[in-house]
């Protein structure tokens, strides 16, 4: 059974194999996501009744550094994703949304990066 029409396939025209892709990228951070705010939930009531110098200790300690790094790369990159198709959604001249996906890319970037400096800073004593 065709489901094109002749002119569709005269004129090439048909999926653009880039939404599959957008789609498993949410989909894979969003399951990521899960065990990870589960251990910062964890690591923020584990540290509830603590000292500032005990939180420093325990985000300075190796292996929560690098999850909290990971955390953050995944969180910032799955909200671009989600934001993004949002905006693909609504907002319809081409020049706006592109403009705005673009800033939504370019702040999640931003966020990220300040995020991952803050801990390395705190990770590595400075």
């Amino acid at each position: 059974m065709q489901f094109r029409t002749p002119i569709k396939e005269a004129r090439g025209l048909g999926a653009s194999h880039h939404g599959t892709s957008h789609w498993w990228a949410q989909r894979v951070t969003a399951i990521a996501m899960v065990p990870l705010m589960l251990w910062l939930v964890v690591g923020i009531a584990a540290n509830a009744g603590g000292s500032y110098a005990d939180t420093l200790a325990w985000l300075g300690s190796p292996v929560n550094a690098v999850v909290m790094v990971v955390m953050f790369g995944v969180l910032f990159y799955h909200a671009a994703l989600g934001l993004q198709v949002v905006l693909e959604d609504y907002v319809s001249h081409k020049g706006v949304r592109l403009g705005l996906v673009l800033g939504v890319r370019f702040l999640a970037v931003v966020l990220a990066v300040s995020a991952i400096l803050a801990v390395l800073s705190i990770a590595l004593g400075g």
